[in-house]
């Protein structure tokens, strides 16, 4: 069996403690509770037992404690499915929505987000549903109507 990862040593137990009755996220103040266990001179299973996790889930804490001190214990967002546009492909979707549709090339009259869609599978290859298209778009400044048609940013008038 491996040997337990040693805890830094510029923290107690108490010190612990003190961060956890200051902290405001309910998680880091169980993980920092369970820390606190081991700072005590405490098992590993017994801290696994006060922050109700498993003994893995206390070496993961114990890690990125040790990396990012008591910060490292506060709930993170997850990161979430990497964009299916770049870059480059964003700023062309941004010139077609600017530009708007062309009948005579683009088939239809206004666009929707089924046509951008389309539009995006015709010109890079990607398959993209109306939902993520609205997100895309909503995080380039444009808002979409009920309806699913993408509109410019509105400007602000005086």
């Amino acid at each position: 069996m491996g040997r337990a990862l040693a805890l830094r040593e510029d923290f107690t137990g108490s010190d612990l403690r003190r961060l956890a009755r200051a902290s405001v996220d309910a998680d880091q103040t169980r993980r920092l509770l369970a820390l606190a266990v081991i700072y005590d001179g405490g098992r590993r299973g017994d801290a696994a037992k006060t922050g109700g996790v498993g003994r893995q889930i206390i070496r993961d804490w114990v890690e990125r404690f040790n990396a990012d001190g008591p910060d490292g214990l506060i709930t993170r967002k997850a990161p979430g499915a990497p964009s299916k546009l770049d870059d480059g492909q964003r700023a062309a979707l941004v010139q077609v929505v600017e530009r708007g549709p062309d009948l005579e090339l683009d088939g239809v009259v206004r666009w929707r987000l089924l046509d951008l869609a389309a539009w995006v599978w015709d010109s890079f290859g990607i398959s993209v549903s109306k939902a993520t298209l609205s997100r895309e778009l909503n995080s380039l400044g444009f808002c979409s109507s009920r309806r699913g048609r993408a509109t410019p940013p509105r400007t602000q008038r005086r």
